[in-house]
């Protein structure tokens, strides 16, 4: 019944998954409970910034200098958001990362959190990750292929832990690498590795944002609703790409064209986001986790203002730029949820659900990653409004253009059939070189030659 390749081929998955299944649980459970004190540590320090006798973001300058020379003199690769630089070692170094990263980026995070900078938590947390399973990796002498993989799941394990999205944090490890691909080899053991971080970041007690709204749009279409959320979609796929050419030139120009070093960068960096939060208030430093709250479970916004997402990316590009360390996740669900509420003000719509939708389609537009904040949709907002967060995500996903967050991200797939746009390279060098312009004289002539060929099919005698 069965041959003897039939058996040595099920016998061979079943080895491979047997494999995975201990390994990304493992990686899993370690890089949970990293990630759960790291997160630990984070609090207790924002929850002691009250405690000063003057504004903890005076801070700012010392701790902008702090970031940078910890990662320049320790370890370069901890330089940025950190999730880039764990998608650059994927691509460029079968995922070899120096483990002096870890413990670099943990510290230059926490400075810079408590010192109030808009930065997030996730590129830590995916780095701790990457780190670990690297680490693994080489103590048991994995080929570059294995290597890539656990480190995938090391990217899973520390996104489902952060952010309490098991499924999502899953998807996003193996969606965010290639633009229009998902690897399909490593989704098992992404989804242990996300389920087993997760699991044990409940159970040491790591605290996640709760959402709730009375807004629960019903499965049957709603002609209107459904037009406005298209409208949404698209608009917040042109405030991802200003997102995106915000925070990448600001840092550029800062790298390149400013003619001061590093100390003297990182004083002016954090002298500016000073005065900025002594103009415009100190919501828009630190993770914001408070107003992002506010944005979807108040009614009313909680204090939200329309113009609140355009401050934040002032802020999260400034923090970037002028060397603070920390991920950009976390500003983008602030992005989100704050324009999110604008737009649904903007539409009539309820702003809640709309502040909602925003947080996930600016991932889905600045990341590239529709399908993982879909599914976020679903884990943090209920099943209920995950049609509608599908279909401003992909909107958004495409209005963004061929951009992202992430320049180390390769492109497999153009986002449309009239671009011309070369593919199988990072996105920061793919540029848009042509279009293909459809005009009605081209349409016109494309009819008139498939029916010619059909006329001539017709005519065709038959034997």
């Amino acid at each position: 019944m069965f041959s003897r390749n039939r058996i040595t081929e099920e016998t061979a998955l079943f080895a491979s998954v047997a494999k995975w299944l201990f390994l990304s649980t493992i990686i899993g459970l370690v890089v949970g409970a990293g990630v759960s004190i790291f997160l630990k540590i984070i609090q207790y320090f924002i929850d002691r910034q009250g405690l000063l006798p003057f504004h903890y973001y005076f801070f700012l300058p010392v701790a902008l200098l702090i970031s940078v020379y910890l990662v320049m003199k320790f370890a370069p690769d901890a330089e940025g958001h950190g999730t880039e630089k764990v998608i650059q070692a994927i691509h460029e170094r079968s995922g070899k990362i120096d483990v002096l990263v870890i413990p670099v980026k943990i510290l230059a995070t926490i400075i810079t959190i408590a010192a109030g900078g808009s930065v997030g938590k996730e590129g830590p947390s995916a780095q701790i990750g990457a780190g670990v399973a690297s680490v693994v990796a080489t103590f048991l002498k994995f080929s570059n292929e294995d290597r890539k993989a656990i480190v995938i799941c090391g990217i899973s394990a520390g996104f489902a832990s952060v952010f309490g999205t098991p499924i999502a944090g899953a998807v996003f490890g193996v969606e965010v690498l290639v633009v229009g691909s998902i690897l399909y080899s490593v989704l098992l053991p992404s989804f242990i590795a996300g389920f087993a971080s997760f699991l044990i970041s409940e159970t040491i007690g790591t605290p996640y944002i709760s959402f709730h709204f009375d807004f629960f749009p019903k499965y049957g279409l709603n002609e209107v609703l459904f037009i406005k959320v298209v409208i949404a979609g698209i608009l917040f796929g042109l405030i991802s790409d200003l997102t995106i050419t915000f925070v990448h030139g600001v840092g550029k120009f800062i790298k390149e064209e400013l003619p001061v070093n590093f100390i003297q960068k990182s004083i002016i960096g954090g002298l500016f986001l000073v005065g900025l939060a002594l103009m415009f208030g100190d919501q828009y430093l630190g993770l914001g986790m408070t107003q992002i709250g506010n944005s979807i479970n108040n009614a009313t916004g909680g204090g939200t203002h329309w113009y609140d997402f355009l401050l934040k990316i002032v802020f999260t590009g400034l923090s970037l730029g002028f060397g603070g360390s920390g991920g950009v996740i976390t500003p983008l669900f602030f992005i989100g949820s704050t324009s999110g509420h604008a737009i649904g003000t903007l539409l009539g719509g309820n702003v809640q659900f709309f502040a909602a939708l925003g947080l996930v389609s600016i991932v889905a537009g600045a990341a590239n990653t529709p399908i993982a904040a879909t599914i976020m949709a679903l884990e943090l907002f209920g099943i209920q409004t995950a049609h509608y967060a599908a279909i401003s995500s992909i909107i958004a996903y495409l209005i963004t253009g061929h951009r992202s967050i992430y320049p180390s991200q390769i492109l497999a797939f153009k986002k449309s059939q009239y671009l011309e746009v070369p593919t199988g390279h990072d996105i920061e060098h793919t540029k848009v070189v042509g279009t293909q312009s459809v005009t009605l004289n081209k349409l016109r002539e494309r009819w008139g030659s498939k029916k010619k060929l059909k006329k001539d099919e017709d005519n065709t005698p038959k034997e």
